[in-house]
């Protein structure tokens, strides 16, 4: 009789999500707030088609989710727990965290000019 493996399989989908260093670079960012794609955009560097693709994969396997506000859409994690296996393989590999860029000043979204404003 074979083993079921139904919890494997999750963890090993969980994993697979994590392959990508944009996905892994999107989720850190959405450690510190939710972010727009725009948001994303300007701290990435990479075009919003390519970073709507990434999130759309995060979306699909109950990583992150949006919230609408207007015309903007910010997106957040479901739940946080997926940061300590993050954080387990910066232990692992025996790294610093990647440093993000800050980038309220290039980054166009309602949310960063609101805290420029506050800022000046």
């Amino acid at each position: 009789m074979k083993h079921d493996l139904s919890a494997e399989t999750k963890q090993a989908n969980l994993l697979k999500l994590l392959t990508h260093p944009v996905r892994i670079a999107i989720l850190q960012i959405l450690r510190q707030d939710e972010a727009c794609v725009c948001h994303l955009e300007a701290t990435l560097g990479y075009r919003q088609a390519y970073l709507s693709q990434q999130i759309a994969v995060l979306r699909e396997g109950g990583l992150i989710t949006d919230r609408k506000d207007g015309w903007n859409v910010y997106y957040h994690l479901i739940n946080p727990q997926v940061l300590k296996i993050l954080d387990s393989m910066v232990f692992l590999l025996d790294e610093s965290p990647a440093q993000l860029p800050s980038t309220s000043k290039n980054c166009p979204c309602p949310k960063c000019n609101l805290k420029n404003e506050t800022e000046n």
